[in-house]
């Protein structure tokens, strides 16, 4: 049989679950609360990938500049909205749950890497009945400030927890490529997520078009 790593990490927002809607939602939210226009859908999910605090700084200047002194008030009013609203349209995508049940049956422990903060991270999982099937779940806010993608750090972190082993990391943006060859495993694309256009040109060591092809790529690289 083929051997798969013995460590698999994912990144969440855009590469385990479309989260793009109930995102987009909290950002339109925080920009209404200024009187500012609001942002299409397919808009702000280009805006994702850094954290909230970077997504809302991007809306902003895209709706008439950013001031600092404004950004830290809408910020909270941001995480506020989508603490309450944090899993009302948000869904995983399609093979992933099958996918993930395909790699826990052979043996791979599972992780999870996101740049999303802890307190929105573990509702989510808990709400679409994902957090039992990861070993290990690590948020933006985890390691302390500086410590989140594209850092390595929570990466080789995730590694370390795992148990260390052969390991790979899939993704969808560039955030999660360099965060992964920077800790020196392979890193796989998830075309269907939030980078919309050069996925080709992120250096990915694969791209993924559907979860059912993500078995047989890993056993590849």
């Amino acid at each position: 049989m083929t051997s798969l790593p013995s460590i698999v990490g994912f990144d969440l927002d855009g590469t385990l679950v479309d989260t793009s809607r109930d995102l987009a939602a909290a950002v339109n939210h925080a920009l209404g609360a200024a009187g500012r226009p609001t942002l299409p859908v397919a808009r702000i999910i280009t805006m994702v990938g850094g954290g909230a605090r970077r997504m809302l700084a991007q809306a902003l200047e895209a709706t008439g500049g950013c001031d600092p002194d404004e950004l830290e008030p809408l910020h909270d009013v941001l995480l506020e909205y989508y603490a309450a609203n944090i899993c009302v349209d948000s869904v995983p995508y399609p093979g992933v749950v099958d996918a993930l049940d395909a790699l826990a049956t052979r043996g791979v422990t599972l992780g999870i890497v996101t740049n999303k903060l802890e307190r929105f991270t573990h509702p989510l999982l808990d709400q679409l009945g994902l957090t039992n099937r990861f070993a290990i779940v690590i948020g933006g806010d985890t390691l302390g400030d500086g410590m989140a993608k594209p850092s390595p750090a929570p990466i080789l972190s995730m590694i370390e927890r795992c148990g260390r082993g052969r390991a790979a990391f899939v993704g969808d943006s560039i955030y999660d490529v360099s965060a992964a060859h920077a800790a020196g495993i392979p890193a796989l694309i998830y075309r269907g997520g939030f980078t919309l256009e050069g996925v080709d040109r992120l250096g990915a060591d694969g791209v993924i078009d559907h979860y059912d092809q993500l078995v047989a790529m890993l056993e590849r690289l």
